[in-house]
């Protein structure tokens, strides 16, 4: 039986290209109490590979985390079988603002320890204790209120191409890091202020909401459905958009346009651009903002030392790349002292 992909991300381009049918880019996530995370991942990858399906989606004991793509002609049979399981029936599908074929080439459904890493002993509170849902209408009108504290939950390269009017983003790697520094910042309005939180698709927030509450915070609200279900929302019922920039998505498309506005710089020339790119460089692969310009002068590289390397035979590259282990954790997303101009 196969639980796992047999074609490479290439392959898979190439056949998507040739079917020439529309797909959908979908992410939802649900907070459960699954029990053997083994027998349950096999289970989705054996109906969503049937299916077509292609994503990352992340199983653990506490739930499930999903960003996908399905046929659009399936989506039908997809929204039935996850309505089939119990704790999945009619959960949240947020559906992609700007759609893309080719957002995911493969289909990797892993078990995790957690299906966001926080960091957090969930032991030590509940986290079913959860803030207030919020949707756009009302959350436009709470970060009006003075009284209102909004922060995003989202990670410095995140926000930094685009963030709601003046939220708080702090300037953090990974969404345990923010945790601790956002209640240190607002330890003395634990209950005289309004704690707004949003994040991409709300997930995050989920766990927050309830690990602040836990903290002392007495108002505690989070946006139903994150910068994606707002959007949507926002246009369906012409609302006042108060996102600027660009939504950072985590698949091929590494971003969806909100509005507008340009509210970053190239980090190599510093020119208004909030593209991100990754360095051409398979052995830095740095994610960073870069502009037409600029990619042309480095052929797509963070660095002049990336650059010659990238310049060299393939059969080179491999070599001098031999025997160096390339774990994402030295995949720096956004810092790097080559970038002149990052913020």
């Amino acid at each position: 039986m196969q639980l796992y992909n047999t074609l490479s991300a290439k392959e898979r381009e190439q056949l998507i290209e040739e079917a020439g049918k529309e797909r959908l880019t979908i992410s939802f996530y649900k907070y459960a109490h699954i029990k053997n995370t083994q027998i349950f991942r096999n289970h989705l990858f054996i109906h969503w590979n049937e299916l077509d399906v292609l994503g990352r989606i992340y199983i653990a004991h506490e739930g499930i985390n999903a960003q996908l793509s399905v046929p659009a002609e399936s989506f039908g049979v997809f929204k039935a079988h996850l309505d089939s399981i119990s704790f999945l029936e009619n959960v949240r599908l947020n559906i992609a603002i700007e759609q893309d074929n080719k957002s995911f080439l493969k289909l990797k459904v892993k078990v995790r320890d957690k299906i966001v890493a926080d960091g957090l002993n969930d032991e030590t509170f509940d986290v079913t204790d959860k803030g207030i849902h919020v949707d756009a209408t009302r959350f436009n009108k709470l970060i009006e209120d003075p009284d209102t504290v909004l922060v995003d939950m989202r990670n410095h390269y995140e926000s930094e191409i685009g963030h709601f009017k003046n939220a708080i983003t702090p300037d953090v790697d990974t969404f345990r890091d923010s945790l601790d520094i956002i209640e240190a910042d607002l330890a003395d309005n634990k209950e005289d202020k309004k704690l707004v939180m949003y994040c991409t698709g709300g997930i995050r927030c989920e766990k927050a909401s309830a690990y602040y509450k836990h903290k002392g915070f007495k108002n505690v609200y989070q946006l139903e459905g994150g910068i994606i279900e707002y959007t949507r929302q926002v246009k369906a019922e012409q609302l006042e958009n108060k996102f600027m920039g660009k939504n950072f998505v985590f698949d091929h498309r590494r971003s969806e346009r909100i509005s507008n506005d340009v509210i970053a710089n190239c980090h190599q020339c510093g020119k208004p651009c909030d593209t991100h790119v990754n360095c051409a460089n398979e052995a830095c692969h740095l994610l960073f903002i870069q502009c037409a310009d600029c990619a042309e002068v480095m052929n797509d590289c963070c660095s002049d030392s990336c650059k010659e390397i990238n310049a060299l035979p393939f059969e080179e590259q491999k070599r001098l790349r031999k025997g160096k282990h390339a774990s994402n954790k030295i995949f720096k997303k956004g810092r790097s002292e080559v970038l002149k101009f990052k913020k």
